[in-house]
């Protein structure tokens, strides 16, 4: 259902309104498949300066991710699946604020040190030309440098059935899946539920650990395409990966949900029957945990593409973006 190839990548849309939700909004733009779309995210507390002295008065303003959208794609139905490939991330400020809560789970309570104590928060420095997050201690001068690793927390569509959902949710349409994976060069595949999918970015991360991440507004290149075919739970390609997201309210779940779609996927691809995918995932795959605190938790289950042979998902929609998005920035 492709028409990449018709579609010159020279126009951009630039887009900066914010929303708070998926579903109930109003699209802010129109964007066509293999049109290049620059996007300028917020981060949670609205880039707020005195955020370490203030944090719960940055949390009173924003009690979700803002989200720039949503979007209008051109030719996606209800039912399609809706490619969104990112080809660039840059944060857009030179620090990022982080916060800590016993809500946030084992390792961020054992931090903060009694559970439902106060919010804690500090300023991490991002230094973009040494591709750095400077990370020091709020009680001594202990400091050191981690690699920048620009992300997306939340990427989702408009939900199905009419739902309207927080920013800060994860489901079947995307939202706050808070993954590592989703950085320049992947490509996120959702369904799409309503007319124009409706999809909406934010929520950009200067880095991500397993649990904690270092939150920045972020300069954000995408594009998209729309493929006539059904995608049950969100799916994530990179050049040497395919994963399936699964979301639920517990870890366990979210790996089952998981772990469920990536077999059924890989036996469509195959033409393997499911026990043999099975086996083939279950001596594969690697697990990895995305957002594991506060309302719905995600998890990646991915497997190496080489043990597909000559399999292709989605028609190579991955590499078909990839390779516009690399012909648009030369």
């Amino acid at each position: 259902m492709s028409e990449l190839e018709a579609v010159p990548p020279c126009r951009f849309v630039t887009v900066s309104i914010v929303c708070p939700t998926f579903g109930g909004r109003e699209p802010v733009a129109s964007i066509r498949p293999g049109e290049p779309v620059r996007i300028r995210t917020a981060d949670r507390f609205g880039e707020a300066s005195d955020i370490v002295d203030d944090l719960p008065g940055a949390l009173r303003q924003t009690r979700a991710d803002p989200v720039v959208g949503p979007l209008f794609v051109v030719g996606a139905h209800p039912g399609d699946t809706l490619a969104v490939h990112l080809a660039d991330l840059t944060p857009a400020a030179r620090e990022g604020p982080t916060a800590a809560a016993s809500a946030f789970g084992p390792i961020v309570e054992t931090a903060v040190g009694v559970p439902d104590s106060p919010w804690r928060a500090g300023r991490y420095a991002i230094d973009r030309r040494q591709r750095a997050v400077r990370s020091g201690a709020r009680a001594s001068r202990y400091q050191v440098d981690l690699s920048l690793a620009p992300m997306l927390g939340t990427v989702g569509v408009a939900p199905a059935a009419g739902q309207v959902l927080a920013t800060n949710v994860a489901g079947m349409h995307g939202g706050n899946l808070d993954l590592g994976f989703l950085r320049a060069g992947a490509t996120l595949f959702l369904q799409s539920n309503v007319e124009g999918a409706l999809l909406a970015v934010g929520a950009g991360r200067a880095r991500r650990g397993d649990r904690g991440i270092v939150q920045v507004p972020m300069e954000v290149l995408l594009l998209v395409d729309v493929i006539a075919t059904q995608t049950p739970w969100p799916r994530l390609e990179t050049d040497t990966d395919l994963m399936s997201i699964g979301v639920a309210d517990s870890l366990e779940s979210a790996y089952h949900v998981g772990s469920d779609d990536l077999v059924r996927h890989v036996g469509e691809l195959t033409g393997l029957r499911l026990l043999d995918a099975g086996r083939l995932v279950s001596r594969t795959a690697g697990v990895h945990v995305g957002n594991p605190g506060g309302g719905n938790h995600s998890v990646v289950v991915g497997i190496d593409k080489s043990v597909l042979g000559t399999a292709v998902a989605y028609n190579g929609a991955h590499t078909r973006l990839r390779a516009i998005a690399q012909a648009g920035t030369r």
